[in-house]
């Protein structure tokens, strides 16, 4: 693996990564379903969200401490249909057990986010749905999809241009993530979302990720074809005033917060 160029947090994030080990046996899973999670959202008439328990990140201030079971119940209650848990522990604040007891607490797929660069990586704890980025397994992307289906999970691969969704579709792909975050740089650009998104082909699930802060970026995601949005940031730290309907639900607390957040990115009038 090439890190020439990316940003030293990503650096740090994947030599961290390389240094940890898997659990103690293989994971073998029952997944829920997210496609069907996502068309059952957009039956009921929400806005298809991923939304994720984030404690912190390199690009974040600050680190939320609420339990997170609490803000995960205050997300699916918001209306996602799915949720992220970062099980990094280093820079992301995540750990296995937090995406276990998160797993355990709501009846909605959860996906693993993190950065698993071998087999062993996926042997860490049961989830619904497993992220692998493109980017960084590069040859090893088919191998480590077949070895994380053999597990029963369901595969989200994640990339960020044209030529690692050609990767990631000949890898087996049918759930693909477009990080609008260059993790060259760390910087944000929805333009990205829309330029990479007609290189994914009619099939295949396609989620946006990263940068989506506002009601209107949302528009702007489905406009461009995005079946479903991975919203963390946005989410945890409250960064936006809630609409008229989720501010009249809030009582101060962070959880209602989280939960005010969740339901103005799902319940968006597009």
């Amino acid at each position: 693996m090439n890190t020439d160029g990316m940003a030293p947090e990503v650096q740090s994030i994947l030599a961290a990564a390389r240094e940890r080990s898997g659990g103690t046996g293989r994971v073998s899973v029952e997944a829920r379903s997210l496609s069907d999670a996502f068309a059952a959202a957009e039956a009921d008439g929400r806005v298809p969200l991923v939304a994720e328990v984030k404690p912190t990140s390199p690009t974040t201030d600050g680190e939320r401490t609420d339990d997170p079971v609490a803000l995960a119940e205050a997300m699916v209650d918001g209306g996602a249909a799915a949720l992220s848990v970062l099980t990094e522990p280093e820079h992301f604040g995540g750990s296995a057990e937090t995406l276990a007891r998160v797993r355990s607490a709501v009846d909605v797929p959860v996906l693993r986010k993190d950065f698993v660069l071998d087999e062993a990586g996926l042997d860490v704890v049961a989830a619904d749905v497993i992220l692998l980025i493109a980017r960084f397994l590069g040859d090893d992307l088919p191998d480590l999809v077949e070895a994380a289906r053999d597990r029963g999970f369901q595969v989200l691969v994640e990339a960020h241009t044209r030529e690692e969704v050609v990767a990631a579709v000949e890898a087996g792909a049918d759930l693909v993530g477009v990080n609008n975050r260059d993790l060259a740089e760390l910087e944000v650009d929805l333009g990205t979302f829309e330029s990479v998104a007609p290189a994914v082909p009619d099939g295949v699930t396609l989620i946006a990720e990263s940068g989506v802060r506002t009601v209107d970026d949302v528009c702007r995601m489905r406009a461009a074809g995005a079946d479903a949005l991975l919203v963390g940031s946005a989410i945890m730290a409250a960064e936006e005033p809630a609409d008229d309907t989720a501010e009249s639900a809030r009582d101060g607390s962070a959880v209602e917060d989280v939960r005010a957040n969740t339901h103005r990115f799902t319940h968006v009038r597009e």
